[in-house]
């Protein structure tokens, strides 16, 4: 039996509609699995730009931290040697008065001329020469004269050597010397100070922790106290 037209429309049309159906669900279906994929990718590229950002904090932190550490060194370096600086001109300032009371020593001629004497027998002891040249301020040259017959004497009698000993009259310490003696072997070749500022600079520099520790207190960081 052959189908009218109008079955022929109808079955037409309702194969349309399956179609359109099908293609509407599979229209949805792609639209689905499309967002989904896009919801993952959008995921894993937040993920990957927040670790590289975290990375990049970290970094940042790591680089500010460790200039904060270098600008704290700094500081703590530059602080300590202004302390360094203030307690060696400190020391300073000590030696200088020192020296100055020196000088005002060496202005009472009772005083200053024992200390003369010791000094130049301290200088026939350490030479142990037959012949010894003495220097002195040009002032400090009718001291020596008057000294020397004594020192010589004292020396003999405890060395049981003998020795000859000449002031130098053509070569003087400096002018701005503290003042004390200069004593030379026979051939000028073996020198020993005797000055008083050679011996402040000796004792200033053999006692200069004891000294800083009196000022300044102990020092935790030092071991050792020989």
């Amino acid at each position: 039996m052959a189908l009218s037209d109008a079955d022929v429309q109808k079955q037409i049309k309702h194969m349309i509609a399956f179609i359109d159906q099908e293609a509407n669900e599979k229209a949805e279906e792609i639209d689905a699995k499309a967002e989904e994929e896009f919801e993952i990718e959008k995921g894993r590229l937040v993920q990957m730009h927040r670790v590289k950002i975290m990375e990049q904090y970290e970094r940042r932190q790591k680089q500010i931290e460790l200039q904060r550490k270098i600008q704290i060194s700094n500081l703590s370096n530059a602080a300590r040697l202004k302390i360094l600086k203030a307690r060696e001109d400190h020391l300073r300032k000590v030696t200088e008065g020192t020296r100055q009371m020196l000088v005002k020593l060496t202005q009472d001629p009772s005083r200053y001329k024992i200390l003369m004497e010791g000094l130049l027998t301290q200088c026939l002891f350490k030479l142990l020469e037959a012949e010894v040249v003495v220097r002195c301020k040009k002032q400090d040259a009718h001291i020596i004269e008057e000294l020397i017959p004594k020192c010589v004497d004292y020396y003999m009698k405890s060395t049981g050597k003998k020795v000859k000993v000449t002031a130098d009259k053509e070569q003087y310490l400096p002018s701005d010397s503290t003042g004390g003696v200069e004593a030379l072997s026979g051939n000028l070749k073996i020198k020993v100070e005797n000055t008083l500022d050679s011996r402040l600079q000796s004792i200033s520099h053999t006692i200069a922790p004891e000294l800083r520790e009196i000022l300044f207190g102990k020092n935790p960081n030092r071991k050792f106290r020989d």
